[in-house]
């Protein structure tokens, strides 16, 4: 029996055939045509005028947070729901993160909570965050009216977290086009791959350049090798760029399959009694990147369903765990209400991958339901 897998690499098309060229053109060094197109390719897609090939998001996270000036002592925003890969590059910068809760109406961070965060700060003195780093969770977008009016009136600066949400929309514009820069992903499970990778795009030409040369280990132009700050070797290779062109080319397809999953778990499911789905914000356009149910079942806990599923050879994987219950993260400081705790507690993400076959689905579906009976 095959195993069917949460969300593996889809390799379609010209994808090895983009890579090849590549090989046979001899564009093997770090930088090359490819990673120039796919930088101006992805930044097309996300609204920006410029992008830089990256290691991994983390990495262009971490680039932003530092050209936005978050250095040691500061404190940043970042949802308390998400992966810590978008907490991990405030404590590289010598920052604090202050961990927010999620709106239950979208899982995304709350505005409301994000307001009286900075209202208590602005009443009793107490500076304000260097920066917020605004998530997009699982694919779909932050409610980036709200949060952005609130941001800026506290003269807080805004870096977006799209990593998983690469064609998605809010209010017809697109993920990764918000704040003074975003970061996308092209791990291996995400919509989009380049095996490992990611990139900063944003509209400012020197906030890009600074972003190009830090990642280049911060090599001044100079016949020799000469350094006058600290740099970091970041830069996506022309190799996995060329890769990623393809399956750039490939993602309105993609995406419109990982939402016909969702929409085939949610007519498959709907009926299943205490069986809930991440709500679909009204406001935009959600690529489900993770299809992601919670359970309000005494006797079918996410465990137990996990592990049903896991004995028919099904991977799912709990909703994340909240940062502010993270052992790394312990004593840092939240304002939280109990939502992300509550959804980790009851969530669940399904197999949610666009090669996953309709066969595949069903048999994701039987056990579920099975499981749940």
């Amino acid at each position: 029996m095959s195993r069917i897998w949460l969300s593996p690499p889809e390799v379609v098309g010209d994808d090895r055939e983009r890579l090849l060229a590549a090989v046979d053109g001899g564009w093997i060094a770090p930088v090359g045509p490819d990673l120039d197109g796919f930088e101006a390719e992805v930044a097309a897609v996300c609204g920006r005028a410029h992008g830089v090939g990256l290691a991994s998001g983390t990495a262009a996270l971490h680039l932003l947070l530092q050209e936005v000036g978050v250095g040691p002592g500061d404190e940043v925003l970042v949802p308390t729901f998400t992966f810590a890969a978008s907490a991990n590059p405030v404590t590289y910068l010598g920052a604090t993160p202050v961990f927010l809760d999620a709106d239950e109406a979208t899982w995304q961070v709350s505005p409301d909570l994000v307001a009286e965060e900075l209202a208590e700060r602005r009443r009793t003195g107490r500076p304000m965050p260097r920066a917020a780093v605004v998530v997009d969770l699982y694919g779909q977008c932050a409610d980036f009216d709200r949060l952005g009016a609130v941001l800026a009136e506290h003269g807080v600066p805004v870096v977006e977290d799209a990593a998983e949400a690469l064609g998605a929309t809010y209010r017809g514009r697109p993920a990764g086009s918000f704040g003074v820069g975003a970061v996308v992903s092209f791990n291996g499970n995400k919509i989009i791959t380049t095996s490992g990778g990611g990139m900063a795009v944003t509209d400012d030409a020197a906030l890009a350049a600074r972003c190009r040369h830090l990642a280049t280990q911060a090599r001044e132009p100079a016949p020799h090798y000469e350094h006058v700050e600290v740099g970091y070797n970041y830069r996506l290779s022309n190799l996995l760029a060329a890769f990623g062109r393809g399956q750039l080319a490939d993602l309105d397809r993609r995406v419109a399959r990982r939402q016909e999953i969702n929409r085939t778990y949610r007519e498959a499911l709907g009926d299943v009694e205490g069986v809930a789905f991440m709500p679909e914000a009204d406001y935009g356009t959600s690529t489900c990147w993770l299809t992601c149910i919670t359970l309000d079942r005494a006797r079918a806990t996410p465990e137990h369903v996990r592990l049903h599923l896991e004995a028919d050879e099904i991977e799912a994987r709990p909703t994340w765990k909240p940062m502010h219950l993270q052992p790394v993260f312990a004593g840092a400081p939240a304002r939280v209400d109990g939502t992300a705790q509550r959804l980790f507690e009851t969530g669940l993400c399904l197999p949610s991958g666009s090669s996953l076959t309709e066969g595949e689905q069903e048999r994701v579906v039987e056990r579920l339901r099975s499981a749940l009976a």
